[in-house]
């Protein structure tokens, strides 16, 4: 991007259509209008809103183009309907409501740089607590569509008994087991995501192959036995010294030979690329005690000392699909 003081200025202004989409994201507008049409008089009786500032934010809406207006008449179109209502299996409204909540700890960022997380207020994410199996549910939906990739990618050759540590509802895990008939699996979360992980599970014909376990990795040991351990979108939470200690769990838990894989955000030496990345990090700053994103050498380093050898890159990142591997001699 060209640096002028128009570029600067847009920049600046970026926040204005992520404020307008999540407003009508919490007023479930999305669901609303792809039910029926209505004006912008219906909607403001049906939501209590004023109609002055139902109708501007719907106008805006309309030039995002999630929304469709005709004859004074707002509608959402099918194909978003099928991502942003609240009523689809396909939703990933969840994951939007996320945001939305994630926009109140961003907005304290300038006092956490200046005087840390700790001394800042906190402001808790309640609709992720709340929401907590529709969220997961969501995360599904986006991640069952990039996990066979993944796999591919892994390579799990001649692996038979996986440990999916943090694997939340089991996509990952799913798609192991599909790709690999004969292999079984070991599926580590907190408690209520477990659960989560056995309803969703229940209809695929692969809860007889998994091993259920409830467990916090930050205080509990990991079973052993395993050749095949992921780490998927879990280091970027951790602290280095929490991936240290993970690591060393991971490593007594798989058996002679066994491998452990790292599927997250690999950072470029100077920590700015790629772009996603870095400002993830910014979302770890705001949300973490310690967390962030990380560097090939960084995670080399901590595995190393964790006793693992043979550590590459497997695949570069761009979105969180960055995948580093290692080895128990």
């Amino acid at each position: 991007m060209p640096v002028t003081p128009e570029t600067i200025l847009a920049l600046g202004r970026k926040f204005m259509e992520s404020r307008i989409f999540l407003s009508a994201a919490e007023l479930d507008l999305f669901t609303i209008l792809s039910e029926n049409e209505m004006s912008a008089e219906e909607v403001a009786d049906k939501l209590k809103t004023t109609l002055r500032g139902i109708t501007i934010l719907l106008d805006a809406v309309v030039s995002m183009g999630l929304l469709e207006k005709k004859n004074n008449k707002y509608h959402c179109p099918e194909s978003i309907a099928s991502i942003l209502s609240k009523k689809t299996s396909t939703s990933i409204m969840p994951m939007v409501m996320h945001s939305s909540a994630l926009w109140r700890r961003w907005s304290d960022l300038t006092a956490i740089v200046q005087n840390g997380k700790d001394k800042t207020e906190n402001k808790i994410l309640k609709n992720i607590e709340s929401e907590q199996e529709a969220f997961i549910g969501a995360m599904h939906v986006v991640a069952s569509k990039i996990a066979p990739g993944i796999v591919k990618a892994i390579d799990p050759g001649k692996a038979v008994k996986l440990l999916d540590i943090g694997g939340a509802s089991g996509t990952y895990t799913e798609a192991f087991l599909e790709s690999s008939p004969g292999m079984t699996a070991t599926l580590f979360d907190l408690p209520p995501v477990i659960q989560i992980a056995k309803r969703r599970l229940e209809g695929t014909g692969l809860p007889g192959r998994i091993t259920f376990i409830e467990g916090d990795y930050n205080k509990d040991e990991l079973t052993d036995g395993h050749d095949l351990a992921l780490l998927s979108a879990i280091i970027h939470q951790n602290s280095p010294q929490q991936n240290s200690e993970l690591y060393r769990k991971i490593y007594h838990a798989l058996a002679p030979g066994g491998r452990i894989v790292i599927r997250d955000h690999i950072m470029s030496p100077d920590h700015t690329q790629p772009a996603a990345g870095a400002l993830f990090a910014v979302n770890m700053l705001v949300g973490t005690s310690g967390g962030g994103t990380y560097t090939f050498d960084e995670i080399m380093e901590s595995l190393e000392s964790a006793g693992f050898v043979k550590i590459r890159l497997i695949q570069s990142d761009e979105m969180m699909n960055g995948l580093v591997e290692g080895f128990k001699p």
